[in-house]
């Protein structure tokens, strides 16, 4: 993607994908920022099916943040020996002291009081014990301008999690962070994106794809 002259490239593609299923995923515990759960079977399967379709593609590098999880769903490219880094800064949402918890009648009411919250543009009120989604911004911003000051790693793959790639997504595509939730997202979905070095601005060319699992409703249950 670089121009006729042989100049720095014109325009980046970042593979954005959430980790596939974990335990917690399946039995609906609090998984944030404090958790390092592992992938389950069905998690394997949806890595090793998202690295089989898109394997060929020549990824500069990936990226990941420091949970094992995101470690998992792009183990084939690490074998691979594609360079890889991690980033603590792509962690997930800290949700606090009800992490590792499945919510009961009583967390549930606390967490919609908490979306709604947020839904409404108190963006800066934290979870109990933990971080606002402003707080997740503020450690995502750097990574991602590491990120975009590379441009000679043209095309990259990134693994985070679903609430941080919300809350990233309305970064980079200049929507308001109250409008997080407006992002759907699955394990391991992808969310392609372009960004142009001349505009600096970003694009989605697919949101919340996951075209690449279809055959595997064998391993639900």
């Amino acid at each position: 993607m670089a121009n006729n002259q042989g100049d720095k490239p014109t325009k980046k593609v970042i593979y954005l994908i959430r980790h596939g299923e974990t335990a917690c995923n399946r039995q609906g515990v609090v998984q944030g920022s404090g958790i390092d759960s592992d992938l389950n079977e069905l998690g394997q399967a949806q890595a090793a099916a998202f690295y089989e379709a898109y394997k060929h593609l020549p990824f500069h590098k990936v990226y990941t943040s420091a949970l094992k999880r995101t470690h998992q769903s792009v183990k084939g490219f690490i074998e691979d020996g594609l360079e890889w880094e991690q980033h603590a800064g792509l962690n997930e949402i800290s949700w606090g002291i009800r992490e590792g918890k499945i919510p009961n009648s009583k967390d549930d009411s606390y967490y919609a009081n908490l979306i709604d919250n947020w839904v409404a543009g108190n963006t800066t009120m934290p979870a109990e014990g933990g971080e606002s989604p402003q707080d997740v911004i503020n450690r995502q911003k750097p990574v991602f301008d590491l990120i975009l000051a590379r441009p000679e790693e043209e095309v990259i793959l990134v693994a985070m999690h679903g609430r941080a790639i919300r809350i990233l997504l309305t970064m980079l595509l200049e929507r308001p962070l109250h409008e997080m939730d407006s992002f759907p997202h699955a394990n391991l979905c992808l969310y392609k994106l372009i960004y142009d070095y001349e505009t600096q601005k970003f694009f989605a060319e697919l949101e919340c794809d996951v075209s690449h699992l279809f055959g595997l409703e064998e391993f639900e249950g």
